[in-house]
């Protein structure tokens, strides 16, 4: 594998800085490792929610990377909700966290799945940790107060500055644990996207493991987590790695081994901001309702930040999980593009089989989205219609617009359509149409069609333009399912009646 070397130093400003250049010697760092030393022992990845809100792609691509990695390597992907943060958590969260992974494969009927676990009851345990830590001299405690930081550094944006270190303070309400991080060297981090970088010792502060209540934080719970567990490789988001080295020293203060990291490209909207709830529409369970496949998400999904090496793009899950190779995935930021991942969606529609197709549809046929009597529905017409929808939609819930002409009393009033196809003399080619259509013996598509070629001919149009009123009529809009098969399933009578209140509706407007 290509081993890609970046250098990070945290200046005492708070910022970030990268340089390039060849790693000093090992003696010289703390937590280095190499691909070289990963582990033997099975391979186990976990991903690790928050049950505070909808399930975001974002997530979704994470835990779809962490199941191809667990599932081609005979390992297992481990569940673990995040769920302490009492304040903002809820059960339904946590289910529809549940939910949304095995919409999308990834559940507890397959062997490689584990879990749920859930954080806040490992609480004793992330103590006992952090009171470790403090025994062997690796954690102190702090009663410093931020504002009494600024006053010795003159800043606010300076980290701490160690003045506690040596004070040999004992717990007491209020007293802040911090980590005692090493003065000389670096820490490595074997990240299999990004390389190596590393993060020079002296620039991270001493940082808290504990409240002042006693309570750990989510550094050191995540931690111990994670070596509870037996988590070998830490895959999620890029936004985690400025938290890496800090979670590394724990894992090393602790005794254990770190787990070899990999951090994803951030996933960005057409503006190429980072993806928000507060500005995008991110949910997992709003484009499943929309209508998207859970097949055409995770063929689109699998593909933000990584690809197969080729042209095709159209792939199931089933062959993209055994060409995924975590190491190859790129560094720079994944666009998601919704007008891209509807064209896969409208792939994966048109490629059902018609029974799948109309299972598929089913939610969308009644209430809420149903704008029918639910006894005017007709499965044996829905079913002939739905082979003239599958070529044409792109979302399934599409369906209800193009369907519901067949199932309403009276079609859709669209002032739009309307307007576009009741030119100056629509009415004629109505009342026309109307006529010749009444006195037709064998009611079929090629039929109709003919009848309204001939009545297109005697007002010197086109079939296109002659149809236009009539499309209206009958279905109530300018775009849909093919107008001659529409009126053979519709039936004559209904055909008719729809053709004679249009032509009404067209004098009243006169």
């Amino acid at each position: 594998m290509l081993r890609r070397r970046c250098r990070c130093s945290w200046g005492k400003d708070g910022r970030k800085r990268w340089r390039g250049g060849a790693a000093s010697g090992l003696e010289r760092r703390s937590g280095v490792g190499t691909l070289e030393r990963m582990s033997t022992a099975p391979v186990r990845v976990r991903f690790a929610p928050s049950p505070t809100g909808m399930f975001h792609v974002g997530g979704a691509r994470s835990a779809l990377y962490n199941w191809a990695v667990a599932r081609q390597s005979g390992g297992t992907f481990v569940l673990r909700i995040e769920d302490t943060d009492a304040a903002r958590n809820k059960p339904e969260w946590t289910e529809g966290i549940i939910s949304a992974l095995a919409a999308i494969g990834i559940h507890g009927e397959d062997p490689a799945f584990e879990g749920p676990y859930f954080q806040s009851h490992n609480a004793d345990r992330h103590r006992e940790a952090a009171q470790q830590l403090f025994a062997a001299g690796r954690a102190y405690y702090c009663d410093c107060t931020r504002e009494q930081l600024k006053e010795r550094t003159g800043s606010e944006h300076l980290g701490y500055d160690g003045f506690c270190r040596d004070r040999g303070l004992a717990f007491e309400e209020g007293r802040a644990l911090r980590f005692r991080t090493p003065d000389e060297g670096e820490t490595v981090v074997v990240d299999l996207v990004r390389g190596e970088p590393a993060f020079p010792n002296s620039a991270i502060e001493d940082f808290v493991i504990a409240r002042g209540d006693g309570s750990p934080v989510f550094l050191i719970a995540n931690v111990v987590d994670d070596l509870d567990e037996g988590i070998t490789q830490v895959i999620r988001g890029e936004e985690h790695l400025s938290n890496t080295p800090k979670q590394q020293l724990l894992w090393e203060a602790l005794g254990a081994k770190p787990p070899v990291w990999a951090h994803l490209p951030v996933i960005v909207n057409e503006k190429r901001q980072k993806l928000s709830k507060r500005r995008d529409k991110v949910a997992l369970e709003d484009y499943l309702a929309e209508g998207f496949l859970p097949e055409a998400m995770v063929n689109y999904l699998m593909l933000l930040g990584w690809g197969p090496g080729d042209d095709r793009e159209i792939r199931p899950y089933e062959e993209l999980e055994q060409l995924f190779r975590i190491e190859d995935v790129n560094t720079a930021p994944a666009f998601f593009d919704v007008k891209k991942l509807t064209a896969f969606n409208g792939e994966y529609i048109r490629a059902l089989s018609p029974e799948q197709f109309a299972a598929a549809c089913a939610p969308w046929l009644v209430a809420p989205y149903a704008p029918w009597r639910p006894e005017a529905f007709d499965k044996d017409v829905f079913e002939a219609a739905a082979s003239l929808a599958q070529t044409r939609l792109a979302l399934l819930s599409e369906i209800t617009s193009y369907v519901d002409f067949l199932f309403l009393d009276e079609p859709v009033e669209d002032e739009a359509s309307w307007n576009k196809a009741m030119k100056a003399g629509a009415g004629d080619i109505l009342s026309d149409a109307r006529a010749e259509l009444a006195d037709v013996a064998d009611w079929k598509a090629d039929d109709l069609k003919a009848v309204l070629l001939a009545v297109g001919e005697k007002h010197g149009l086109k079939l296109g333009k002659a149809q236009a009123p009539i499309r209206v009529a009958v279905t109530g809009r300018t775009i849909g399912l093919p107008l001659f098969e529409s009126m053979e399933l519709l039936g004559r009578d209904r055909v008719l009646a729809r053709l004679e209140a249009a032509s009404k509706k067209l004098v009243a407007q006169a």
